[in-house]
């Protein structure tokens, strides 16, 4: 327990405090989740098997996207410009939080997280409105797609553990989650301003080399990897001191998800046998704090990665983002 205590410690906060780890986050992580596994005695042939195959259908799908981006990079943009004219940038940026929120638990995370790429590669953004707009995007993006077992592996998982019905979900978090859209939409339309006139904008950059796009791709294999070994080796943590608590506890410590896979915790702690309040509370606290920080969701790993942002750039807008957005919902969950 030692080991993977101070393993935790050292994802939490080293990619804060050394500039090689954060500049090399993908090695680092993969590292971590080696470590973490062999101390805790989870390394076995079925993890190594697992961690060598659950990165395949999100590498594929970015290497795609890369690929797609680079031969119809001209057309995007003529179509994303067109749309964003229409509407005026600030409400068309707000609009695409809302919607790719909304449908990502349709069309999947990984999805929606490629076309928020694609859109923030066209706008004429300042780097730090950049941040925010993919930051608050992907809060969104993470909770719409636990509303259906289609959107991300969480959900799955958790309709599969409680043997329920595709719908189980928006009736269960439906009501907390889509107001949460539309408040990261207001805030995106208050916070995200364009750089300049929209009317006069040209291609925002060259368009990727296919090695670019081959590393890039490498990068996500390695770092859902690394993930993979992560979760699985802090599973004897989680059930020593986490599984059994009380929902109130549950929910603040699911804020370790931002750093670990909330699909493996939700295996790990929901049960047929508790009641829907704590249901709803473990998946809140789970759903929510995966937006904090990069790790924390696959649709921040995508963007993230695309879009050159970095360990403390994320933390600095998405850790407040965070902890007000679970603020607000303990009132709603356990005092109102």
């Amino acid at each position: 327990m030692a080991g993977l205590i101070i393993i935790l410690f050292m994802v939490l906060f080293l990619p804060f405090l050394v500039k090689k780890v954060e500049h090399n986050l993908e090695v680092f992580l993969f590292l971590m989740g080696i470590a973490a596994a062999a101390i805790s005695g989870m390394m076995k042939p079925s993890l190594i098997e697992k961690a060598l195959i659950d990165p395949i259908n999100i590498t594929l799908a970015v290497l795609i996207a890369g690929l797609v981006c680079k031969w119809g990079q001209a057309q995007l943009e003529r179509l994303i410009l067109s749309i964003s004219i229409i509407v005026t940038p600030r409400v068309f940026f707000g609009l695409t939080v809302v919607i790719l929120g909304l449908v990502s638990s349709i069309i999947t995370a990984i999805i929606a997280a490629i076309v928020l790429v694609i859109i923030i590669n066209v706008l004429p953004l300042d780097r730090k409105s950049e941040i925010k707009f993919t930051v608050l995007a992907c809060f969104s993006i993470g909770l719409g797609a636990a509303l259906t077992p289609i959107g991300e592996p969480l959900a799955t998982i958790t309709i599969s553990k409680l043997n329920t019905d595709f719908f189980y979900l928006v009736e269960l978090i439906g009501r907390e989650v889509i107001p949460a859209l539309m408040i990261f939409g207001i805030m995106t339309w208050l916070l995200v301003k364009p750089q300049k006139s929209i009317y006069s904008l040209g291609a925002k950059q060259k368009a990727e080399s296919y090695k670019e796009i081959v590393i890039r791709s490498g990068k996500i294999y390695l770092f859902v990897m690394g993930l993979t070994f992560l979760g699985h080796g802090f599973e004897p943590l989680i059930n020593e001191y986490i599984i059994g608590l009380p929902p109130v506890q549950l929910y603040w410590l699911n804020m370790i998800s931002a750093i670990l896979d909330n699909a493996t915790l939700a295996a790990a702690e929901i049960s047929p046998a508790m009641e829907p309040v704590t249901i709803r509370a473990v998946l809140l606290g789970l759903i929510i704090s995966g937006g904090m920080l990069i790790p924390g969701n696959i649709p921040n790993i995508i963007a993230a990665g695309k879009l050159n942002i970095t360990s403390k750039e994320w933390a600095r807008f998405g850790v407040p983002v965070g902890l007000i957005t679970m603020a607000v919902y303990y009132v709603i969950l356990f005092i109102s």
